[in-house]
């Protein structure tokens, strides 16, 4: 069950695919050598790698429990979360202003990959936070990022978003939660929020919730949703805390998986009202909201590559050790099962899918920096649209994939995989979350369809089909079989997802059911093809490498295989993704409601 942060590959993706000197170039992003990027992921690595992957299947086995309004976490994770904080981890990518070290996002990410793969169930606090943050930053008023930044920044305390409602889940239009004004610039919150990750724990001395209400005069919609901030204690005007707000945790879920992570039914005003402030203007919290949910659908993008990491680790290491059966090509007795042709074939899928989202989320980071340090404001739009365009699909298409690769983690284990002490069925529980949380798959792909390539007439999704063929004319002016197959399966992809690209845009509006029953294969296509540009990529940076004769040969030929298996194995499905999208949707729809 240990846990070794790839590092070598981390600090390839960063440098020769997401480029770290551009970024580090950005005003404001000075301190972002790649010097600087190595030490501080080499300290992470050796932080959570020795202190908090340790507690993840213990937390497992057990998991936080609720007695009397109150959350225990398991055993070592309050102790751990004060060392996350005292080192700063939780602020690296926050402003300085407010205790963070001002990192960029592409230095950011791998350290949450880092820290969700050693343990995701502790990794969500963090992640929850960083999205308060986030959020605050945007559409918080100067006394409220007075009062709530440097503590959350600092992890002093821990941030939650509430949305969910028992009877409002996707569909926030129908949140009932009512904030009723005090005429003192207050609002007094009733109502039940459920699923809320990390709600009530015993880590940090307050809990600072973002929560979503209406307030009596609002229209009716999500155009009537506001946001308020609804501290656990109410905060002193000198920072102290003050009285327990009317807030309190009623239960926590029991769950498939993330066991050590409490999922709190909050109850708000059953006491008298539990006092919030206004973040913003009334009626434009989904607006806000939509800042903290898009940090945080990143984030389960990485939480999906950090596990699929994790699991790959595991099933190599047991296939290393496993000895079962000869080999097919002759021996004089068994052989450990990673000499079996069909293992390598797992091991390499996992390996391959898990290689490629990594790189593609890597680079969406620098496009995330580029678009917000930049001095040009064209530059800073045209990369913010990039990497709006990359949310879902690295949401979407980097959770699906966790799935997939801890199943194989699971299969590689054959029946010790189903027996929970080898630990990889907790990778394969903990895994089905990410395609839910923070909108499901095909939240994320009605996203790509309507608000990324439908309004803007696919310009992006063009811009980046250019970038694809752009590699593989690269790919073609070297020589080797490998960079041939490559390039070939690329240029198929590429003309696959601009078919689909352009069969969205003309039937969209003529035919808008038969546009969404492929939306969630979209966005698998688009996973795949850019997931594979980003291979291509990579190829050609490791043979670049090779050629000079510079760095680790073993590494760069490995990568070399590795951008070669997703060609063969993973990008040859983009042409029956594209048939089941331009032709599949009459069966999708086919059938009668009583026919089913």
């Amino acid at each position: 069950m240990s846990y070794n942060p790839p590092l070598k590959d981390m600090l390839f993706v960063m440098n020769e695919l997401a480029n770290l000197q551009a970024v580090s170039a950005l005003p404001g992003c000075e301190d972002a050598t790649a010097e600087t990027a190595e030490a501080v992921l080499e300290e992470n690595a050796k932080f959570v790698s020795g202190v908090i992957a340790p507690l993840n299947h213990p937390g497992d086995k057990e998991p936080s429990f609720w007695h009397d309004g109150q959350v225990t976490t398991s055993k070592g994770f309050k102790e751990a979360f004060r060392q996350f904080a005292e080192a700063g981890w939780q602020g690296l990518q926050h402003p300085q202003e407010f205790g963070g070290q001002g990192l960029p996002k592409l230095v950011g990410t791998p350290c949450v990959e880092m820290l969700q793969g050693a343990n995701m169930s502790y990794g969500l606090v963090a992640l929850l936070s960083d999205g308060a943050i986030e959020a605050l930053l945007t559409a918080g008023s100067d006394e409220q990022k007075a009062t709530y930044l440097e503590p959350l920044v600092t992890g002093k305390w821990t941030g939650t978003m509430n949305l969910t409602e028992p009877q409002a889940g996707s569909d926030l239009a129908a949140v009932r939660t009512r904030a009723v004004p005090q005429g003192d610039g207050t609002y007094k919150i009733f109502g039940t929020k459920i699923f809320i990750t990390w709600g009530e724990h015993d880590m940090t001395e307050n809990i600072v919730h973002l929560v979503l209400a209406r307030t009596p005069d609002a229209p009716p919609g999500v155009k009537g949703i506001s946001l308020f901030i609804v501290p656990k204690f109410l905060v002193n005007a000198d920072g102290s805390l003050g009285e327990r707000n009317d807030a309190h945790c009623v239960s926590i879920e029991h769950k498939l998986g993330i066991k050590a992570s409490p999922t709190a039914v909050l109850q708000f005003g059953d006491n008298g009202g539990a006092i919030g402030t206004l973040v913003g203007e009334e009626n434009r919290g989904l607006e806000y909201m939509f800042i903290m949910m898009n940090a945080a659908r990143f984030g389960v993008g990485i939480q999906g590559i950090g596990l699929a990491e994790r699991a790959y680790q595991q099933a190599v290491a047991f296939a290393k050790d496993r000895v079962q059966s000869r080999d097919l090509a002759g021996s004089a007795g068994p052989v450990s099962i990673i000499h079996h042709p069909d293992v390598r074939r797992m091991l390499m899928s996992m390996r391959a899918q898990t290689e490629a989202a990594r790189a593609l989320a890597y680079v969406g980071a620098g496009f995330s920096d580029i678009a917000h340090y930049h001095p040009d404001a064209d530059e800073r739009a045209a990369h913010m649209a990039i990497y709006e365009y990359l949310v879902p699909v690295i949401k979407g298409w980097s959770t699906e994939m966790s799935e997939n690769v801890t199943r194989d983690g699971v299969q590689v284990h054959g029946g010790m995989g189903f027996i929970e002490e080898t630990g990889a069925a907790q990778h394969y529980r903990d895994a089905k979350i990410l395609p839910i949380y923070e909108g499901t798959t095909a939240i994320q792909a009605n996203d790509l369809v309507g608000r990324k390539t439908v309004r803007d007439g696919g310009k992006v999704a063009q811009h980046l089909i250019a970038q694809v063929r752009a590699t593989a004319t690269q790919l073609g002016e070297l020589e080797g079989e490998h960079f041939a197959a490559i390039r070939a399966q690329l240029e198929k992809g590429a003309a696959d997802l601009e078919a689909v690209v352009a069969f969205v845009l003309a039937n969209v509006k003529s035919d808008v059911k038969a546009v969404f029953a492929g939306s969630v294969l979209y966005l698998k296509l688009a996973g795949v093809v850019l997931g594979g540009w980003q291979m291509g990529r990579a190829a050609i940076a490791a043979h670049k490498k090779l050629t000079e004769g510079s760095g680790d040969a073993a590494f760069y030929q490995a990568k070399i295989v590795t951008a070669r298996f997703f060609a063969d194995h993973i990008l040859t499905q983009s042409a029956g993704l594209k048939s089941a999208i331009v032709d599949g949707h009459a069966g999708v729809l086919a059938l009668s409601e009583d026919q089913f």
